[in-house]
């Protein structure tokens, strides 16, 4: 299975009974390992989780730390980026090099780098003197 597969199967499962809006996610750890996520809301606004932050989730818990690349869909006109807290998650566990690629269900698709999906992200170099 590839990660397009994967975030397609599991977007299937998601838990949207407010917005109805399924996003699914799949992960590839350092290992070539991929790891699948999707979004689960709760009427308690914002105490949902997004589809890429369950994917890291679902990696960290196998044990690894470092992913490669990432997959998204969703069912939009146009391939939906990740909300800026996940991608602050998804540069933390990838390097600027790591690829996300954003999928719509009807086929449309679009990629960028971690770069440039969060340019001048705050990472752990800006923490040396603590």
């Amino acid at each position: 299975m590839d990660l397009l597969q994967a975030a397609t199967a599991v977007r299937e499962n998601a838990y949207v009974p407010y917005s109805r809006f399924k996003v699914g996610a799949a992960v590839r750890g350092a290992s070539g390992a991929i790891y699948a996520g999707c979004n689960v809301e709760n009427v308690a606004y914002p105490e949902g989780t997004c589809a890429e932050a369950g994917a890291i989730a679902a990696m960290v818990a196998a044990g690894e730390t470092r992913l490669t690349e990432v997959a998204v869909i969703a069912d939009s006109p146009a391939p939906v980026p990740p909300c800026g807290g996940c991608r602050q998650k998804l540069v933390e566990f990838g390097g600027g090099d790591a690829v996300l690629t954003m999928y719509t269900t009807d086929g449309a698709s679009q990629s960028m780098t971690f770069a440039e999906l969060l340019p001048g992200r705050f990472d752990a170099s800006h923490m040396d003197r603590a």
